[in-house]
C-alpha cells in the first residue's frame, strides 16, 4: 500500500510539475500523448484506491454535480474597474496627474500589460489550497464560479512551495478568457450542432464560466492570466513587479507581454507597439493598462470610488462601426456550403476599409432579423472576414422584408440541401463552378501547395473557359494556354509555370490539406503525414478502425476521409498529379530532433526563406516556433523592419540571428 500511495503521490507532482511548465513557464518538456498517459494512469490508480484521492488531485478538477444557481462571494478588497484613456495625450495626463498628487517630478516607474477582453475573477487560497472562485460582479460581490473554475488546467489546486513559502492567505485577481484559435473551433462546433454562435471571445469566455454544469464549462479551452492582488497574509511586497515574480514562482499565469516601463514615454511606446500587433497575440486585447510599480507610492495617491488613482487602461481605436446592409448575396465555397454576406456601404473599421460581412447562414439571419436596407454594428477580428454583431432596429426604415437564402444555387441552379445535423445550405453539384473554383484557389494557397502567381483572377479565367476542372488540371498547364490569356502574356506564363514546377516538390501534409478532405485541416495532415509515415498508398488504403484508432482523428474525421477515397474520381485525381510529378519531401518528423526544446521567434521580413517554411525547418527538427518573445525563447530571427519582437529580444537578452546565422545554424544540425 505505501509503494501505491507513493507512486499516486509522484504522479500528482508530475502532472503538476507539467502543468506548470506548460501553463506558467511556457516551456513544456513532454508531448500531450506522454502527459495523457501520465494522467491516465494516475486516473487508474485513484480508481483501484478512492480513499487516497485528496481533493487537489489533477484528476479532481471535473466532477462537481450541475448547480441550480450560483451563490455569492463578498470580496474582501473590493475589485474596481478602471478610468480609461482613449489616447496617448490622456496616458500622459494621467501621468502628470500623479507627478502633481505625489508634488514629485521624477520619472514614475509602471508596469504595462495587455488589457486582455474576457471575465474578471477573483481566486482565493488558504494555506496554498484553493478554496473559492468567483466573479467580478458589481466589483462589492460576485458569483460562486469556484467548480468551474477548477476545471481551468492553468489554475493551480495547490500552490507551489518549492521557490518560496506560501501565504496563509492569498487573494489574486485574473482575467480567463479564450484563445483566437479555440474561439473559432468552438463556435464552428456549435455552427455544426445548430446552435447560435458566440458574437466574440469574451462572450464565449463569459457564457462558459456561467454554466451551471461544470462539465459543460470543462469542454471549452478556457486560460487565465494573473495580474493584481487582492487580499494577503503572509507575504508582503514593495512592487507590483515582485507580486507578479511571487504568484509564478506558486504557481499562476502571468502573461509573458508584462513589461517595467521607466516613465511614461516608455509606456506609451509600449501601448503603441501592442496596437500595431495586437493581431499577432493568440488572444483578444482591446488596450493595455498601465500601473504604478511601487506599492508605497499606491498608497499615497489612493483610490476613489470606483476606481484607483494610480491605473489607466489606454484603449485602442475601436474594432467595430456602423454602416448600412445595401444588398444580402449567396456566396457558394469549395465545400458547396452556400453563405449569406452583406454588402455594405463602406465603412472602416480598426484601419481596414469594410464592404462585406458574413450572416453566417439562415438560422443567424433569423435570430438577428438581419434585412436589407437595415443598420448595423459590424466587427472585424484578426484575418476574419467582418461579421454583423446586431441590428440598429431603432433605424430600420419602412416596408423591409425578412430575408431567406434562395432554395438553388445561386451558381449552377441546383436545389439547394440542409442534412438534420447541419445549419448551412448546400450545392451538392459537384460540377458547380463555384465549388470548383474554390477547391482550386485551396489548392493553390499559401499554407496548402503554395503556388504563387495562381491566384483567384486566374483561375476564373482558366475555369470559365473551360481549360481546367480540377487540380491534376492545373498542373498540365502549358505555355501556350497560359499566354494566350488575358493580361498573361509570355512572360507571366513562364513564371507561373515556373511557380508550378517549384510547387510539386511538396510535404504529404501539404498536399493532404491540398486536396481539400472535408474536415481535414493543417494540423490534423501533420498527424496524418505522422501517423502513415508520408505513405499516399498507406493512407488511401487505411480502414475506418485504423483512423479512429490515430490520437486526434475522431469518427467525423475518418468517415470523411473514408468517404474521400470511396469516390473513384479523387483516386484518379491524386494518381494523376503523382504522374504530373508531385513527390514528398521527407516527413518533418523523421529529421533528427537536433533542436529539441529549442523555441524560436521570427520578426521582420525574410528574405531567403518564407515565415511558415523557417517555421516548418525548426519544428521538423523538434523546435517550438512561438509568435512572442518571453524569457523562455532561445533564438529570435530577425529580418529587415524588425520591431518590438527584437527590442524585447534585447531587452531580455535572447540570442538574435540574422537570417544568414539561422541558415548556418540549421547545416550545422545535418
Amino acid at each position: 500500500m505505501v509503494a501505491v500511495t507513493e507512486k499516486i503521490k509522484s504522479l500528482r507532482q508530475q502532472i503538476n510539475d507539467h502543468n506548470y511548465r506548460y501553463y506558467v513557464l511556457d516551456d513544456p518538456v513532454i508531448s500531450d500523448g506522454e502527459y495523457d498517459q501520465l494522467f491516465r494512469k494516475l486516473e487508474q490508480l485513484e480508481g483501484q484506491h478512492p480513499e487516497l484521492i485528496v481533493p487537489d488531485s489533477p484528476t479532481q478538477r471535473i466532477g462537481a454535480d450541475p448547480l441550480e444557481a450560483f451563490g455569492t462571494v463578498t470580496h474582501r478588497i473590493p475589485m474596481m474597474s478602471l478610468a480609461n484613456a482613449m489616447s496617448n495625450d490622456e496616458l500622459t495626463a494621467f501621468d502628470e496627474r500623479l507627478k502633481k498628487a505625489l508634488d514629485d517630478m521624477a520619472d514614475i516607474e509602471y508596469v504595462s500589460e495587455p488589457k486582455l477582453d474576457g471575465l474578471a475573477v477573483e481566486l482565493i487560497y488558504e494555506n496554498g489550497t484553493f478554496v473559492n472562485g468567483s466573479t467580478r460582479g458589481d466589483g462589492t460581490s460576485g458569483e460562486d464560479i469556484t467548480a468551474n473554475l477548477k476545471t481551468i488546467k492553468s489554475i493551480p489546486l495547490a500552490l507551489r512551495h518549492d521557490k518560496r513559502s506560501i501565504p496563509r492567505l492569498l487573494e489574486v485577481r485574473g482575467e480567463v478568457f479564450i484563445c483566437k484559435s479555440d474561439f473559432k473551433s468552438l463556435n464552428a462546433q456549435r455552427e455544426k450542432s445548430g446552435e447560435p454562435p458566440f458574437a466574440n471571445p469574451r462572450n464565449a469566455a463569459a457564457g462558459s464560466l456561467r454554466q451551471l454544469d461544470p462539465k459543460i464549462t470543462a469542454t471549452r479551452s478556457l486560460s487565465i492570466y494573473c495580474y493584481q492582488a487582492g487580499s494577503i497574509i503572509g507575504a508582503e511586497f514593495n512592487t507590483h513587479w515582485d507580486f507578479l515574480q511571487s504568484i509564478q514562482d506558486w504557481g499562476l499565469p502571468v502573461n509573458h507581454e508584462i513589461q517595467i516601463a521607466a516613465g511614461i514615454k516608455q509606456a506609451v511606446a509600449y501601448h503603441r507597439q501592442l496596437e500595431a500587433h495586437r493581431e499577432d497575440l493568440p488572444y483578444e486585447i482591446d488596450g493595455s493598462v498601465i500601473k504604478v510599480n511601487s506599492l508605497s507610492l499606491r498608497d499615497k495617491v489612493g483610490v476613489r470610488s470606483r476606481t484607483p488613482r494610480w491605473a489607466i487602461a489606454g484603449k485602442f481605436k475601436a474594432q467595430q462601426a456602423t454602416t448600412v446592409i445595401h444588398n444580402i448575396v449567396a456566396s457558394v465555397g469549395r465545400t458547396g456550403a452556400v453563405t449569406p454576406v452583406a454588402k455594405l456601404e463602406a465603412v472602416e473599421v480598426s484601419g481596414v476599409t469594410v464592404t462585406n460581412a458574413t450572416l453566417h447562414n439562415q438560422d443567424e439571419i433569423d435570430r438577428k432579423d438581419i434585412r436589407i436596407g437595415d443598420t448595423v454594428v459590424v466587427e472585424r477580428s484578426g484575418d476574419v472576414i467582418p461579421k454583423v454583431i446586431k441590428v440598429i432596429s431603432a433605424k430600420r426604415p419602412a416596408g423591409t422584408k425578412p430575408y431567406h437564402l434562395p432554395t438553388s444555387c445561386p451558381v449552377c441552379n441546383h436545389e439547394l440541401y440542409r442534412s438534420e445535423d447541419e445549419v448551412v445550405y448546400r450545392c451538392h453539384n459537384h460540377a458547380c463552378s463555384a465549388q470548383i473554383k474554390g477547391h482550386l484557389q485551396h489548392f493553390v494557397s499559401k499554407n496548402a501547395m503554395d503556388i504563387d502567381g495562381v491566384g483567384e483572377k486566374l483561375i476564373e479565367q482558366l475555369v470559365d473557359q473551360g481549360l481546367i476542372n480540377t487540380v491534376d488540371d492545373l498542373l498540365r498547364l502549358d505555355q501556350v494556354t497560359l499566354a494566350g490569356l488575358e493580361r498573361m502574356g509570355e512572360k507571366s506564363a513562364s513564371n507561373v509555370l515556373a511557380s508550378i514546377t517549384s510547387a510539386k516538390a511538396t510535404t504529404f501534409a501539404r498536399f493532404v490539406f491540398a486536396l481539400g478532405i472535408r474536415h481535414v485541416g493543417e494540423h490534423t495532415a501533420k498527424i496524418l503525414e505522422q501517423a502513415f509515415h508520408g505513405v499516399i498508398g498507406t493512407f488511401r488504403e487505411a480502414s475506418f478502425d485504423t483512423l479512429e484508432a490515430i490520437d486526434e482523428i475522431g469518427p467525423i474525421v475518418a468517415e470523411s476521409i473514408i468517404r474521400f477515397w470511396q469516390d473513384e474520381a479523387n483516386k484518379e485525381i491524386v494518381a494523376a498529379c503523382f504522374e504530373m510529378g508531385i513527390t514528398f519531401q521527407e516527413p518533418p518528423e523523421m529529421l533528427p530532433q537536433t533542436l529539441a526544446r529549442k523555441t524560436f521567434v521570427f520578426t521582420g521580413s525574410l528574405e531567403i526563406y518564407t515565415r511558415k517554411t523557417a517555421q516548418e525547418l525548426v519544428e521538423s527538427r523538434g523546435a517550438r516556433a512561438s509568435s512572442s518573445v518571453s524569457k523562455n525563447t532561445d533564438y529570435v530571427v530577425a529580418g529587415a523592419g524588425a520591431g518590438s519582437k527584437l527590442a524585447k529580444a534585447k531587452e531580455l537578452g535572447v540570442s538574435i540571428l540574422t537570417e544568414q546565422e539561422f541558415e548556418k545554424l540549421l547545416k550545422e544540425q545535418e
